[in-house]
């Protein structure tokens, strides 16, 4: 099977590539410009240079016999701008960018687009004990969530019109080896021995491994009821905060040094600081019910949470300057 993914230089589509690759499939790597080689290294991987993703891009040259594309390229969260400026940008790259590729896609006879989604496109938070299912109530407010929902809506359009067959995937946080941002941070926090005052929280949190996911998008790339089908997927095993944390220095082989802080005083802190996202994060519910992609795609993730967070501690404490 030939290959097209996008983003090849990123934490997940650089991951996807590697693991085609290694099951002998044709790669194709879309890359910014001629001088990222170092993230898409393989030699038996071959690269297509397009500079920037938007309603204009042509996509013609990097789209011959190309049978699937894995689009993992989007725009992802930027400091600094108003949201005014952000709904633009986000619209520009993760909805008008992707539709432009899945028009051109059909037109040039692609069979299957695979669509990197996002759980945000679900909403923030779930109550505990329930959790998302593919079904989206609302358009979402924030603006990444927006471009998400809004490209997914324009790509069943394009599958009904055209017959290209559209899969989309809503995974929620992704961690391991490269893991960057908040995740990467926490492991420094445990690494350092910093205490922390997250020993009593009790929320329930779906993450998903990177070779988790990786596996359900080739998965996806091939199995005749992934057409025009939406899943969501995790570890299938969702763990608190204080579980994460003391699972991550179990990994590390050190104490995890978690204060028993009622939830109710971080709460109030956050609040007080006017950060009331940080409570949410830190002690809300975001679970998914991943039910659906089990029995569809006669999936489960092959690598346990446990697994999963030592192979991604390992990958940090190797690369650490810290």
């Amino acid at each position: 099977m030939k290959i097209l993914v996008t983003g090849s230089s990123g934490f997940i589509g650089k991951r996807v590539l590697d693991v085609a690759n290694a099951k002998g499939w044709h790669c194709l790597a879309q890359v910014r410009n001629a001088t990222i080689n170092n993230t898409v290294a393989e030699e038996a991987i071959e690269k297509v240079i397009v500079p920037s993703i938007n309603a204009a891009t042509d996509w013609s040259r990097a789209l011959k016999g190309v049978e699937c594309i894995v689009h993992c390229a989007a725009r992802v969260h930027q400091m600094k701008e108003s949201e005014a400026d952000a709904l633009v940008a986000y619209s520009d790259v993760n909805t008008l960018g992707t539709l432009q590729l899945a028009h051109q896609a059909a037109e040039l006879g692609v069979k299957r687009f695979i669509f990197l989604s996002s759980i945000k496109v679900n909403g923030e938070f779930t109550d505990a004990g329930y959790p998302f299912s593919v079904q989206a109530n609302q358009s979402p407010t924030d603006p990444y969530g927006k471009s998400k929902y809004d490209a997914e809506i324009g790509l069943k359009k394009i599958a009904e019109e055209t017959g290209l067959e559209v899969v989309i995937i809503r995974p929620p946080l992704v961690y391991g080896p490269g893991v960057k941002a908040n995740f990467q941070s926490m492991m420094s926090w445990v690494k350092k021995g910093i205490p922390l005052p997250l020993g009593a929280i009790n929320n329930q949190r779906s993450l998903v491994f990177i070779d988790n996911l990786v596996d359900l998008i080739l998965t996806a790339a091939e199995h005749r009821n992934a057409v025009n089908g939406t899943f969501l997927v995790s570890d299938d095993n969702d763990i608190s905060t204080t579980q994460l944390l003391n699972t991550v220095a179990m990994a590390m082989n050190k104490s995890s040094r978690l204060l028993p802080t009622p939830m109710s005083w971080i709460k109030l802190a956050t609040t007080l600081i006017a950060k009331p996202q940080i409570f949410q994060r830190l002690c809300g519910n975001l679970q998914v019910d991943i039910s659906d992609t089990k029995n569809r795609l006669n999936w489960t993730p092959p690598v346990s949470f446990e697994v999963g967070i030592k192979k991604t501690v390992d990958s940090f404490v190797v690369n650490s300057c810290d």
